[in-house]
């Protein structure tokens, strides 16, 4: 017989849902491709701030051999990586906790210590997922009223809403690029009372550190000197990793324990955790990497200087350009995106600007040539 709908209504989701906008990811190559026709090998990608040397071979090889294990369950006490990384940090293996990428880190941490009474507090331009899965559960999202990061502020913020039960400090900041002195965010977070948890996102750390060692924050130091913070990194950055979904988190033993209570089993892959291990044992590439990045960007400074354009100073491997009201962000990345050059409009965040991830010189120089063509017109 054949089925009808009788009185149909909208399916009812969770209420919290509506006030959620989804995060919006940086255009992929194979998009700007369908839509006008432009060979894949002719689109620069400066969107997602990825590596453009890619990945060190040596992962390559690595990821290789294992081909054939696909078909068998990772480990999942992840004990290899995670005693590469203590060796590397100077820590002990039960330290970390090890995630799809930090976000979801990030996740585990709100869903373990915020709820609809306790919010947490960012800056008001800031990574968005804290925001976003603060709100998944109820929560919500104290910010302070700069864009960038302001410890005063926070302070303030702090000091005002007692019940703040997680601050973010995302040093450096995505997507503006600033970060803060060590010394200072250590003082800040002596001022925090024990029960609130300070995580510390260091996915640019790795920037930050070579182009000035004191904005270097060492997880060690961190959690050693604070029992109530958390260090997040990131394996998708200096290291290549951006497709494989690596992250983890750093902290005394009694808060990794609660955070691998919310851990689905098996939450990375085999071969992820294959080319994370691999990429901590070749730190040539990642320092060849960092070095270029930074030498690319003194092009990106002195083209803003030229053309009057302002421009955050950035310990990461992106710059973010300000505009005034003579251009818009909208319209130069639409007008790029059409000429296969995908960067990060800021509209969505409040802010006449974009976000260029520094690429390669020669991603460099037709982006720097395509942008000037449309300041002059």
């Amino acid at each position: 017989m054949a089925w009808k709908l009788y009185g149909y209504r909208v399916m009812k989701f969770n209420p919290e849902l509506k006030e959620i906008k989804t995060y919006e990811a940086g255009k992929p190559i194979e998009l700007v491709s369908r839509e006008y026709g432009i060979d894949e090998k002719d689109i620069i990608k400066l969107a997602s701030n990825e590596n453009p040397y890619g990945v060190s071979p040596k992962v390559v090889q690595a990821v290789k051999k294992q081909l054939n294990k696909m078909y068998q369950y990772p480990d999942d006490s992840m004990y290899e990586l995670k005693n590469s990384l203590a060796t590397k940090f100077d820590l002990e293996s039960t330290n970390f906790i090890i995630g799809a990428g930090s976000d979801q880190i990030i996740e585990f941490i709100i869903r373990a210590k915020a709820n609809k009474n306790s919010p947490i507090l960012s800056a008001k331009t800031t990574f968005a997922m804290y925001d976003i899965y603060a709100k998944q559960i109820g929560s919500c999202s104290i910010k302070t009223p700069s864009h960038q990061h302001n410890l005063d502020e926070f302070f303030k913020m702090y000091k005002q809403h007692n019940n703040i039960s997680i601050i973010f400090l995302c040093l450096p900041n995505n997507p503006l690029g600033e970060s803060l002195d060590k010394d200072e965010v250590f003082e800040f977070i002596s001022k925090i009372d024990k029960d609130t948890l300070v995580v510390v996102d260091g996915a640019y750390q790795d920037f930050a550190s070579f182009k000035d060692s004191k904005k270097k924050i060492l997880p060690k130091e961190l959690i050693e000197n604070f029992s109530n913070t958390l260090y997040l990194g990131t394996f998708s950055k200096s290291y290549g990793l951006g497709g494989m979904r690596v992250g983890y988190g750093v902290a005394n033993q009694s808060i990794i324990q609660t955070l691998y209570k919310l851990r689905p089993p098996f939450n990375v892959t085999t071969l992820s955790l294959v080319a994370a291990k691999s990429a901590l044992e070749d730190e040539e590439f990642v320092q060849h990497t960092i070095k270029n990045n930074f030498k690319q960007m003194k092009i990106y400074e002195e083209f803003a200087k030229n053309n009057q354009i302002d421009f955050i100073d950035s310990y990461t491997n992106f710059i973010t350009f300000i505009f005034d009201d003579q251009y818009s962000s909208k319209k130069i990345f639409e007008t790029l995106f059409k000429k296969g050059i995908i960067i990060r409009d800021l509209t969505s965040y409040g802010i006449n600007g974009i976000r260029v991830t520094i690429g390669t010189k020669e991603q460099n120089t037709k982006f720097l040539q395509e942008f000037e063509k449309i300041l002059k017109a």
